[in-house]
């Protein structure tokens, strides 16, 4: 199958892209580089540097490659900074999502996978979630992704336009070629692993006072291999209908627990100091996919911590400046 993949040169794009060439699938990529690398981007992949506010560039993106399918990964994505811009957020997330879809309708393109977030659930009822939970978005950036996902509900209806909707919180780990290279960098485990490379001098815990076991805030941690293979099966099941599905590991891991592991993997002492609460921030989110394993057989082939952690030093120690060695 032909895929467009927007965001196919950041961090999840690029190693969905990777496992797309290794399934047998051709690839474009449309990516603006604002947060990508072009490095990142599989040899193999066709590349079309673009951004997804310029209707006209996607239009002729679309018409000189003809895909058959999409992959919707290019979005800003920081709860943190979505509650502090909004505007960036329910402003230019959705903007440039319309502009793709209208893009995808009018060159018939009737598959499309949408990398959406488990930030809908603000106060979940239950934990690990599932998709029967009411939606509350946690933040703006958690809004701009269910006005996403009501998009294509009402495409699907009116244009046949079939759709998975993904919602997964934490992406963490590497494959052997590719791994996690934002400036700056906001999530967890590489910030951790940067103090141990003598990057920075700590870790900043956001709130050691949580209703949790250890005070800190308690995620869901998916390898991204596993992340992308259920992109994989989803994009596969699409001839029989649209489908939603919240995706995680089943289990939660606290910043307290990820700082240990990394300490235990690199022999770092890894010093960590206590700061205030983030607004936006859930002491507990741990995505339910018992729907997509019944469904699809999606099945984590790295459940555990220390495996996700161990794979994303191996790739920041022969990485330690990211793709820009």
């Amino acid at each position: 199958m032909n895929i467009l993949v927007t965001g196919g040169a950041g961090y999840i794009g690029s190693i969905v892209v990777e496992q797309l060439i290794l399934a047998g699938h051709s690839v474009v990529v449309f990516d603006n580089l604002y947060q990508g690398h072009r490095e990142a981007v599989h040899p193999q992949a066709k590349f079309v540097q673009g951004d997804l506010a310029d209707a006209a560039a996607i239009d002729a993106a679309f018409a000189a490659h003809h895909p058959e399918a999409v992959m919707h990964f290019a979005s800003h994505t920081l709860v943190g900074e979505s509650m502090q811009k909004p505007f960036r957020y329910l402003g230019e997330n959705v903007t440039n999502a319309l502009n793709l879809l209208q893009a995808a309708v009018e060159h018939d393109v009737r598959r499309f996978i949408l990398s959406s977030t488990a930030n809908l659930f603000d106060a979940p009822e239950r934990i690990p979630i599932a998709e029967t939970e009411t939606i509350v978005p946690g933040s703006p950036y958690g809004e701009s992704k269910h006005i996403i996902e009501r998009f294509l509900h009402w495409l699907d209806r009116i244009h046949g336009l079939r759709y998975a909707a993904l919602r997964y919180f934490n992406a963490a780990g590497a494959t052997e070629e590719r791994g996690e290279d934002h400036h700056p960098e906001n999530h967890l485990i590489p910030i951790v692993l940067q103090v141990a490379l003598g990057q920075r001098e700590h870790v900043t815990v956001f709130g050691d006072d949580y209703e949790t076991p250890d005070g800190t805030c308690v995620r869901d941690y998916i390898h991204i291999v596993d992340l992308a293979q259920a992109h994989i099966l989803a994009l596969q099941a699409l001839d029989r209908g649209s489908r939603v599905y919240n995706l995680g590991n089943g289990q939660g891991f606290s910043v307290q627990q990820v700082i240990e592991t990394a300490r235990e993997i690199t022999g770092h002492p890894i010093p960590a100091r206590v700061g205030p609460r983030r607004a936006g921030d859930p002491a507990v989110l741990v995505a339910g996919s018992q729907r997509i394993r019944d469904e699809l057989g999606w099945q984590p082939q790295f459940p555990h911590l220390r495996d996700i952690v161990a794979t994303a030093w191996r790739w920041h120690s022969r990485h330690p400046h990211g793709y820009g060695n």
